[in-house]
């Protein structure tokens, strides 16, 4: 695992104090029992959600675009519980970040699929796990880390004192994190027979991404996965997480993309987006619908927000 760079005094001037109070009340419901955190963030996010209004329309219109075969009572229904999500996410990611390992034993968790990553390694490959943005996305991270050493991407936070105090959680239980632009470190780091974690789910814009169907509907997106596996010789392997009714996870590893990467890269991502896609139908309500997936549009085509 990589040494956390050193502390940055300059956080501890006053106008970094309220982020120190966020990350005090973080710290503070990991010591509940896990499942008292998520109840607790669930009925937090409830609680404001007459408060995000903005917020609350993206999540309905996203599922009007993705979901058209639900009437309006089911969508709404799926609205509710995925705003509910957002609020277990808080609990999920504050778990992640700063559990003990001991709490973190007491989760009952499934992992599938570990042959595919065994096989993998036993070609001397890399591995990069593909992934989405689920509430559960970091905390299931350190599960699989448990498990496998793995590295992910990430892109830094807004908020200093977050970006220092996050990575250093992350350190404390993988093998290193690419920022998001560090993709010769990545490719290096997978060629060496490394896996990476990372979801490639989110809108993007510029030079480095296609528009490619999610859902149906074109969504700019990333193009990494295509060029980290040209670039590295890794496997790419969808990787799923899940929370079920009774609160445990399964999380599972899928074998890798038959013929990939080819010289398409729009029918790459394609298949990246599809992969993405199929986990979402599995547990729509734990997906991140907040994000304003459709934001960038084609040229010509009106916006959908």
């Amino acid at each position: 695992m990589s040494v956390p760079p050193p502390f940055p005094r300059k956080l501890l001037t006053p106008r970094h104090w309220p982020a120190w109070i966020g990350i005090g009340f973080i710290r503070a419901i990991v010591w509940l029992p896990a499942r008292w955190t998520l109840a607790l963030g669930a009925a937090f996010s409830a609680a404001i959600s007459p408060l995000l209004r903005a917020r609350r329309q993206v999540i309905a219109r996203n599922l009007e675009l993705c979901f058209p075969e639900l009437d309006l009572p089911q969508r709404e229904a799926l609205r509710r519980e995925a705003t509910r999500e957002m609020g277990r996410m808080l609990g999920e990611f504050a778990l992640g970040w700063f559990a003990s390992d001991a709490k973190l034993a007491k989760l009952r968790v499934e992992i599938e699929g570990l042959e595919h990553l065994e096989a993998a390694r036993a070609q001397g490959r890399g591995v990069l796990l593909v992934g989405g943005h689920f509430s559960h996305l970091e905390l299931c991270a350190r599960l699989i880390s448990r498990r496998i050493r793995i590295a992910g991407m990430y892109r830094r936070m807004d908020s200093e004192v977050f970006e220092a105090m996050v990575l250093r959680a992350r350190l404390h239980y993988a093998d290193t994190m690419f920022d998001k632009d560090q993709l010769r470190a990545t490719v290096k780091y997978l060629k060496r027979g490394g896996t990476v974690w990372y979801a490639p789910d989110q809108d993007m814009r510029g030079k480095d991404s296609v528009f490619a169907p999610f859902f149906g509907i074109p969504a700019s997106t990333i193009t990494a996965t295509h060029h980290l596996a040209r670039l590295s010789g890794a496997a790419v392997m969808p990787f799923f997480h899940r929370r079920t009714p009774e609160g445990d996870y399964t999380l599972r590893l899928e074998a890798p993309l038959e013929n990939f990467p080819s010289n398409d890269v729009v029918a790459d991502t394609t298949r990246t987006n599809a992969a993405i896609e199929r986990m979402v139908r599995e547990a729509p309500a734990q997906y991140l619908w907040a994000h304003k997936r459709f934001k960038t549009r084609p040229e010509g085509m009106p916006p959908v927000y």
